[in-house]
């Protein structure tokens, strides 16, 4: 589901396989949960910068962390992060918040950023025996500079530059492929063992 109606990345790349919902409505952000129930699907949610507030307030109103629970939904917030300090604050209000209830993966994005210690020495990340949740850190490793400036510039999915070739009208040379496709395998690999223990299910 793409909730990022400004940047609509899942819409754009893999429209026959996503919707899109509205963050300002909950009859629309309600289908989480009604698609996760009644479909008994994995939903991958895009959520866009500066959404928390209307995430708190739909959370909240609708006790969605207890339903969860009732039903047995496994629910798992990744919080992407470049280590600047906006980014290091932003995470430490929402680990405050959610880190005893909610199972987060702080995703490392190394195409933006090297230095993350200052989202290593937060205290969230002292291991509390005690705790139900599951937090976790991952590095998300970065792509070739422009390789990734060229997938954007052609407007193509992750799919399509690894595997559009030369018939196609806009395609990557082959060692962009290739070195796409290493940089993919490295990152499924990355979420998998993230989500070891939570899920089961195989995203390669």
């Amino acid at each position: 589901m793409d909730a990022d109606q400004s940047h609509p990345t899942l819409t754009r790349y893999y429209d026959g396989f996503t919707s899109a919902i509205n963050l300002d409505l909950f009859e629309s952000i309600d289908q989480i949960m009604e698609v996760a129930l009644e479909q008994d699907l994995h939903v991958l949610i895009d959520l866009p910068a500066q959404s928390q507030r209307f995430l708190d307030r739909w959370i909240e109103e609708n006790d969605v962390l207890a339903l969860c629970n009732e039903t047995d939904v496994k629910l798992v917030y990744w919080y992407t992060v470049d280590g600047g300090p906006d980014s290091v604050n932003l995470l430490d209000k929402f680990l405050a918040k959610y880190n005893p209830q909610l199972n987060c993966v702080v995703v490392k994005n190394q195409g933006y950023g090297s230095d993350f210690s200052g989202i290593e020495k937060l205290a969230h990340f002292n291991h509390d025996p005690l705790q139900t949740s599951v937090l976790r850190q991952i590095f998300l490793p970065a792509l070739h500079d422009s390789t990734m400036s060229k997938i954007n510039k052609l407007g193509l999915s992750f799919w399509a530059a690894i595997n559009a070739k030369e018939k196609d009208s806009k395609h990557l040379e082959l060692m962009e492929r290739q070195r796409s496709r290493v940089w993919l395998k490295k990152s499924y690999a990355a979420i998998d063992g993230a989500l070891e223990g939570l899920i089961t299910h195989d995203i390669s």
